[in-house]
């Protein structure tokens, strides 16, 4: 059966054509052999070739104009801005992505595999950034430049893009980079693609993220490392006194202690949307506490609808090599994961006023900055309407989650930008991003190629919300 050259199902054809002809993993190898680790500052000329002689070529032979901008924090890493305007009538969606990576961790994935060479096994694509963001972004220009091909050079609406090189170490200069250029930023849409689905075979959109405050506890008695027999008892052990202060925050079952941590109440159309949400139980997911976090919630709602307080670091003395010594000093890194409507620009003083009021005045507290929550509301017009194009697409359901459990720079769009904005993740939760062995399904990339095909053709067509 032919298909027609000018036809949704063409640009579908061309989109996935573009994997099984091997195309788009020639592209992708070449982006993940590109070393673009955003915390290396030896990496820095891989940042500014990923822009320059990756991204930007590609975008001016799919019809945009490219201006690269000044990172407004000093030596930030490289940001790109394009623009491809067919009409000033016509309306208009923006895209990002993210194109540097976490360390390799080399010496730590499975035999066979290297961060820095794309490999293909038992239907999975391994290497670093395959899944976050360099497989996300590929799939995405992929997909659009088969609607361009099959549109004859047309999308039927304006397109923007606006690409980043230092998402992984919290998006340096990206907000205000969006308060400069907002005019020039305007939209009608925002979409893109990072993190995960729910799960590998649940096709999701995501419509915000959780926030994240991050902070750190330090306590320094000022007397050094000290002998444990000649001392101890008699001098203050301050990882002990660290980990009390952390008790007053959270239970031995990680429920939160103190008020001003917690969510406000969820909104009935959020728990309706995560109550029943499957978590974990896939090859590779962590095994699951039930007597773990926010009593009386099921584990969708605690990912997804509730506040919640990690240790990322805790250290005091040596365990490696550890001597008969009270530890000179204790340090916890420390970060709250936070739903929208949480008060998170006060947490720096509600802490200290928490830690002073329990007798812990002598721990400092430095806080290490966050991101806002975000959430469009799951009955916006926009959120129908892609979902709807997706599930044509793909032809079966496609899950909606309010918001990620992760948190991602949504706030510089939803919020500097104010626009709707709705994420297409191409990933799953184990694929090892920021880990050894990341990589991306097969099927995965096959769904993203199509749906992304259809959404950008369906953008073009009559009956879109704008």
């Amino acid at each position: 059966m032919s298909l027609s050259s000018y036809s949704r199902e063409h640009a579908l054809f061309l989109a996935l054509e573009t994997w099984h002809s091997g195309r788009l993993a020639e592209d992708l190898a070449r982006r993940i052999a590109c070393r673009t680790v955003s915390q290396d500052p030896n990496c820095r000329d891989a940042l500014d070739h990923y822009i320059t002689d990756e991204i930007a070529p590609l975008l001016a032979r799919l019809g945009f104009t490219c201006q690269p901008l000044e990172n407004p924090q000093p030596d930030g890493p490289p940001l790109l801005m394009g623009q491809r305007l067919e009409a000033p009538e016509l309306p208009t969606l923006l895209i990002y992505g993210h194109g540097d990576v976490t360390p390799g961790q080399d010496d730590q994935w499975q035999i066979g595999l290297t961060p820095w060479q794309m490999t293909m096994q038992e239907g999975r694509l391994y290497g670093r950034g395959a899944a976050d963001n360099k497989g996300q972004h590929s799939i995405n220009l992929a997909a659009l430049e088969a609607v361009i091909t099959a549109r004859e050079g047309r999308l039927g609406f304006n397109l923007k893009i606006l690409f980043e090189m230092g998402e992984e170490i919290g998006s340096p200069g990206l907000e205000e980079t969006c308060r400069r250029h907002a005019e020039a930023l305007s939209a009608d849409l925002f979409v893109a693609s990072d993190g995960p689905r729910i799960r590998h075979d649940m096709p999701t959109l995501f419509l915000g993220s959780r926030g994240m405050y991050r902070f750190r506890l330090t306590l320094d008695p000022g007397n050094g490392a000290r002998h444990s027999g000649n001392w101890g008892g008699v001098i203050t052990n301050p990882a002990w006194v660290m980990v009390h202060a952390l008790s007053t925050l959270v239970s031995e079952q990680g429920t939160l202690r103190a008020d001003f941590l917690r969510a406000p109440a969820m909104p009935d159309s959020v728990r309706a949307l995560v109550r029943d949400l499957p978590v974990g139980g896939e090859r590779g997911d962590p095994a699951l506490n039930a007597d773990w976090g926010e009593p009386g919630m099921t584990f969708g709602e605690r990912l997804y609808g509730a506040n919640t307080f990690e240790v990322l670091g805790l250290s005091a003395g040596a365990t490696d090599q550890p001597v008969a010594a009270i530890p000179a000093r204790a340090e916890a890194i420390c970060q709250l994961r936070f739903v929208e409507g949480s008060d998170w620009q006060a947490l720096g003083e509600q802490l200290r006023a928490h830690l002073d009021a329990h007798g812990f005045e002598a721990v400092t507290l430095a806080s290490e900055g966050g991101y806002a929550a975000t959430r469009l509301d799951p009955g916006h017009p926009w959120v129908g309407f892609v979902q709807a194009s997706m599930q044509q697409s793909l032809g079966e359901t496609v899950h909606l989650l309010p918001n990620l459990g992760g948190t991602i720079p949504n706030h510089c769009f939803a919020d500097v930008l104010g626009l709707p904005t709705v994420w297409v993740p191409h990933s799953y939760p184990s694929c090892q991003q920021h880990a050894p062995n990341e990589h991306l399904p097969e099927h995965i990339v096959t769904q993203g190629l199509a749906g992304m095909a259809g959404l950008f053709w369906d953008l073009g067509e009559p009956g879109r919300p704008f």
